[in-house]
């Protein structure tokens, strides 16, 4: 399903990418978020049968997500943000992922890094795949985005509460808390790690298309922060103990990563402040990913201290070497796979 709101740059070739897959037996939900541009006219010009255009009032990505889990017939869910694209074998390789491990309720896999225009990045994002605890969706967020997860519709019925907030009394899957946004995902991925005896686990490859699009991100830097502390306290009020032990070390690393955004912004004092936040919070962050902590600091400080010219210079040496590694690593961990 794909909430549609404000895409209409990108819509089409999004539907497109699931017109594409190999794996043919699905229904494709568009729900229309209330958007006041042409992407539903777009939407309109596709004729296959499998797609159904739902209409509501605008109520942001949550309440569509829900509305169209509420529509969905089929026995797997799988979600597809609007300016998102998704690889020709994604469906197929997550049916046989489901269809193999009864006990696993959510599969998802990497994602690829796209620019506006859609011109690969040469990056990836490399998530754990197997053992995922409570400390990794809070942490390391493995499922790195709303496109890559298909999740049992099974999983819904046990994490769904009831609520009237628009009038009627509905079923409720994520969370419809505008001040959750944009972390209602993680929220979700909690409850179903706290709440149920599914399992969470990825695919090797990077199956979906992630267009990176920092336009107005600087402001989202602080709405992601207000949303994240917004999550903690949700799932501190249905599981208080194992919350405590665990919200500092989230919120350390969620300022750690929000640090890394600020970076590909351009803004090296915030990028410096949120940082030095997150030792202050959790400094044995230092000692459980050091690689990465020290990559973040040394950027930070580098983005802050050097002229614009050098440090894009060795920003772009470092992104070639990382993907160069990311690509090397993804493709062993699929050759032991499938030996």
């Amino acid at each position: 399903m794909i909430p549609v709101y404000k895409v209409e740059k990108y819509i089409a070739a999004t539907i497109q990418s699931v017109l594409a897959q190999t794996y043919t037996n699905f229904e494709l939900l568009l729900i229309d978020d209330g958007s006041p541009d042409k992407s539903i006219e777009i939407c309109q010009q596709f004729t296959d049968p499998r797609i159904r255009i739902i209409r509501q009032e605008n109520r942001g990505v949550a309440a569509a997500r829900n509305t169209g889990i509420r529509h969905a017939q089929g026995e797997y869910l799988a979600f597809l943000d609007a300016d998102d694209l998704w690889l020709p074998e994604k469906l197929a390789k997550h049916v046989e992922h489901l269809d193999n491990s009864p006990s696993v309720g959510v599969s998802f896999c990497r994602s690829a890094f796209i620019d506006q225009e859609g011109k690969p990045l040469g990056i990836y994002q490399i998530s754990k795949l197997k053992g995922i605890s409570l400390l990794d969706l809070l942490c390391r967020t493995p499922i790195g985005n709303g496109s890559v997860p298909v999740i049992r519709q099974e999983v819904f019925e046990d994490i769904k509460f009831q609520d009237n907030l628009y009038g009627v009394v509905e079923n409720f899957y994520f969370d419809d808390d505008r001040q959750l946004h944009p972390s209602e995902d993680v929220e979700c991925w909690l409850r179903i790690a706290i709440k149920t005896k599914w399992k969470i686990e990825g695919v090797s490859e990077p199956l979906t298309l992630y267009r990176v699009n920092s336009q107005g991100y600087s402001a989202q830097l602080v709405k992601k922060l207000n949303s994240w502390e917004r999550m903690l306290e949700k799932a501190c009020s249905y599981s208080p103990t194992v919350m405590a032990q665990s919200e500092n070390i989230a919120m350390a690393y969620q300022l750690r990563h929000l640090a890394r955004r600020a970076v590909t912004l351009r803004s090296g004092s915030t990028s410096v402040q949120l940082m030095h936040q997150a030792l202050s919070i959790h400094w044995r962050i230092l000692l459980e990913e050091p690689r990465r902590t020290l990559m973040t600091l040394a950027a930070t400080y580098l983005l802050w201290l050097l002229p614009q010219s050098l440090y894009r210079q060795i920003e772009a040496l470092a992104l070639k070497v990382t993907g160069a590694n990311q690509k090397r690593r993804i493709l062993q961990q699929e050759s032991v796979l499938q030996s």
